[in-house]
């Protein structure tokens, strides 16, 4: 069984390949953990994890992870703080940092937090941690570099500069506005050889740590805790399966990752799958009131079913089947695509821009905004700007046929109102004299430079 750590800035890999066979992962982020549970590794180091950017680490997680057995470690960074908080359930800390965490000497999470470039980097650390600042100026009093009221000023200081801004060349230059010059000075010089790196040792320590306690081969750890299997551990399971997260055991992977990546792999039809993907997720994680309307729900539904062909109970099972998917699924599928259409129909009055700078962004806004003005002309010329549909001898009802299934190719919506609304318009009259527009410009005689 193989072994992992979540590490970055931390180490660098090289010197960690020197050390253990881990297997080493990038900072640890929401899901990360529980991915790892599926892979049933004998233990699970956390050096880093993200604390910004993307959501960090649960608890709920690591806590899982102690519950199937597995032995988890951690420490310097986001390791120490979860460690601290998760101690008394089994997880286990290793090296100074965590100690100040539990022991209360430390409690903001920024103290470890930093700033650091991307993998092909190797992670390189663009700031300096508090923690390492701390430990440090410690050093530096010991060895009688700078006196203790000194120290006390600068870590002040470091601590009142926002994380992504810590630096000793920035704390050195705050410090000596008002600080003594001889202590700043003293420190300067012995900074590039004095300089402490709390973070790296704790790492360090906690990976031989790591490697002495699986030498002695150790069995499953027995967590002490009843696990909850909570509404939010619920979402959360299904929201990581959903982006991937969970592997299946073993087996090349889940036949839903086989279609995503058939998917993936057709970028015509990703692409507007994709979109209305993040609609819908933007749809069932925006804040709602926790009921859904009945009517609106049985509305959703027969959108489904009819646009589906599934009218009868018999082909909803057989479409069910065919989706790998039960009634359940099928009827969580109804909640989310009638939240998706309340979502939709709160936002749809207010997209025009939102439209418009997406055809800029996709390199088509030009082809409508030629069409649109030559349009725009042709009626002008004739006088026929506000054009009614009675003036050009058609009914409402008329002129909706003519679009939907002599332009379209389709029949006409049984809700007109819910199809116009989705389109942006305010009112019927608002789609009438468009559809108008559009008839008028059709035959005039002027759109075939269109064609």
């Amino acid at each position: 069984m193989t072994s992992y750590l979540f590490v970055g800035p931390t180490l660098p890999r090289p010197e960690i390949a020197t050390l253990c066979d881990f297997v080493c992962l990038p900072p640890a982020a929401q899901g990360d953990v529980l991915q790892l549970t599926k892979a049933r590794p004998r233990a699970i180091g956390i050096i880093d994890g993200y604390f910004d950017g993307m959501p960090a680490v649960w608890h709920k997680e690591i806590l899982w992870a102690l519950t199937q057995g597995i032995h988890v470690f951690g420490s310097a960074s986001m390791g120490a703080l979860r460690a601290a908080e998760l101690h008394t359930f089994g997880m286990r800390g290793v090296g100074r940092i965590f100690d100040a965490y539990l022991g209360g000497e430390l409690e903001d999470d920024d103290e470890v937090a930093v700033t650091h470039g991307p993998a092909a980097t190797g992670y390189v650390t663009l700031s300096e941690p508090m923690v390492n600042i701390r430990a440090t100026l410690n050093s530096a009093v010991r060895e009688g570099i700078v006196r203790e009221a000194t120290r006390a000023s600068l870590v002040e200081l470091g601590r009142g500069l926002f994380y992504q801004e810590r630096s000793w060349e920035r704390l050195l230059a705050v410090g000596e506005a008002d600080l003594p010059a001889g202590d700043m000075q003293a420190l300067r010089d012995w900074l590039p050889t004095g300089r402490i790196d709390q973070k790296r040792l704790d790492g360090l320590e906690m990976i031989a740590a790591m490697g002495k306690f699986l030498a002695g081969a150790p069995g499953p750890i027995q967590p002490t805790f009843k696990f909850e299997w909570t509404d939010m551990w619920e979402n959360a399971t299904q929201s990581a399966a959903a982006r991937g997260i969970v592997d299946s055991e073993n087996d090349g992977g889940s036949q839903d990752e086989w279609v995503l990546d058939q998917l993936r792999l057709d970028e015509a039809a990703f692409q507007p799958v994709r979109q209305r993907a993040l609609a819908r997720r933007l749809a069932n994680d925006a804040p709602r009131s926790p009921a859904i309307d009945p009517a609106a729900r049985r509305a959703a539904e027969q959108r489904i079913r009819t646009r589906l062909g599934l009218i009868r109970r018999s082909d909803l099972d057989r479409w069910c089947s065919e989706n790998n998917l039960d009634a359940a699924d099928f009827a969580r599928l109804i909640d989310e695509e009638t939240r998706l259409a309340e979502f939709e129909a709160r936002l749809d009055p207010y997209l025009g821009r939102d439209l418009l700078d997406q055809l800029r962004l996709d390199g088509t806004y030009s082809r409508f905004a030629a069409r649109a003005a030559r349009k725009r002309a042709a009626l002008a010329e004739s006088g026929q700007i506000d054009v009614a549909p009675i003036d050009v001898g058609l009914t409402p009802i008329g002129l909706v046929a003519w679009y939907f299934e002599s332009r379209l190719g389709r029949s006409i919506p049984e809700d007109l109102d819910s199809y116009i609304s989705r389109l942006g318009f305010k009112t019927r009259a608002d789609f009438y004299r468009a559809l108008t527009r559009e008839r008028v410009y059709s035959q005039s005689g002027k759109v075939e430079a269109d064609r």
